[in-house]
């Protein structure tokens, strides 16, 4: 039997600062492992979602440079859980001025769940600067998989936590949760933005793991990982992700020429495997792995295994 792998020893930053990119927005960004090294970027999911300190841990040290930052809005970035100025084709120019800033002529664009999506939205429209993609919990912002997890669908399977988000919001307003949602987290009443925020978060949390994990969903309650999330995804939903419906599985003919590598839970409650599978017959080239005892949490053993054996192949590190 194969044994997982774990992630890499805790590390810290070798160097982090804040970079201005414009319109009120200035961006936390660290860089881990070796100068001069492989360059990656690691996107975080959310949207609204903020790096951690694990996850400068899934890629060898050694062999990588590795670029992480919170996304407008998210972790320590400013304004907090700001809404204006902040959409996809933003965040990706950002990656550009980072990228520009780190002096890497391209580099491995990781990402999982949002950070999947916009991974993959870099990568079509900077296809010479991105070498790899290693993606996770693939979420393409269709209107189904939109609708599977807050109209019909992952709500069938997460009965009890599905009545808890819903039950914040009034019977007539539940025809559209998002819109609901989006209104109470711009409320001009604080409670009623943390209100909100803890139920829409809690959601998000309890649909992330295969089993039960209360660190994880003590996580998603913090109201300082939580406001930004909540408030930053509400929004990217309703609008659709700054996305014509289907764009990125239409436009994967610009993958062609990159390699790529999709770990997939099986079991994933929020990102279902079709969209993997999906964006694998759009994309041939791309390496589907399916972990089969795991959800869609990056912190899941089956999920770590997949993404750390993926980097280290993809530094041309043998197993």
């Amino acid at each position: 039997m194969t044994q997982y792998r774990d992630l890499y020893p805790a590390i810290e930053p070798y160097d982090s600062g804040m970079l201005d990119v414009g319109e009120g927005h200035s961006l936390y960004w660290e860089r881990v492992g070796t100068k001069g090294a492989k360059p990656a970027v690691m996107l975080h999911g959310g949207p609204g979602g903020g790096i951690s300190p694990d996850h400068r841990r899934q890629w060898d040290p050694e062999l990588y440079d590795v670029l992480l930052f919170d996304q407008r809005g998210c972790g320590k970035s400013l304004p907090f859980a700001e809404i204006d100025h902040n959409d996809t084709w933003r965040i990706v120019e950002d990656m550009e001025r980072l990228r520009e800033m780190c002096g890497f002529e391209k580099w491995q664009v990781f990402g999982g769940s949002w950070g999947a999506t916009l991974a993959l939205a870099y990568a079509q429209a900077h296809p010479k600067r991105t070498s790899e993609l290693v993606l996770r919990g693939v979420f393409l912002g269709r209107q189904k998989e939109k609708s599977w997890l807050y109209e019909y669908g992952a709500s069938e399977i997460m009965a009890e936590q599905w009545d808890s988000f819903t039950g914040l919001i009034p019977e007539a307003e539940r025809g559209n949760l998002v819109k609901a949602y989006h209104a109470r987290l711009t409320s001009d009443d604080e409670q009623t933005r943390l209100d909100a925020a803890r139920e829409w978060s809690m959601w998000e949390g309890n649909v992330a793991t295969l089993l039960p994990n209360e660190e994880l969903l003590d996580s998603f309650a913090d109201p300082s990982k939580a406001v930004p999330f909540a408030r930053i995804c509400a929004r990217f939903f309703l609008e659709d992700f700054f996305l014509e419906e289907g764009q990125l599985l239409k436009n994967a003919g610009e993958l062609k020429n990159i390699p790529g590598i999709i770990v997939q839970g099986r079991h994933d409650i929020c990102t279902p495997p079709v969209s993997a599978w999906e964006l694998k017959k759009a994309w041939p080239e791309a390496d589907l792995r399916i972990a089969h005892d795991a959800g869609h949490s990056a912190s899941e053993p089956g999920i770590i295994d997949g993404l750390v054996r993926a980097t280290d192949e993809l530094a041309g590190k043998s197993a």
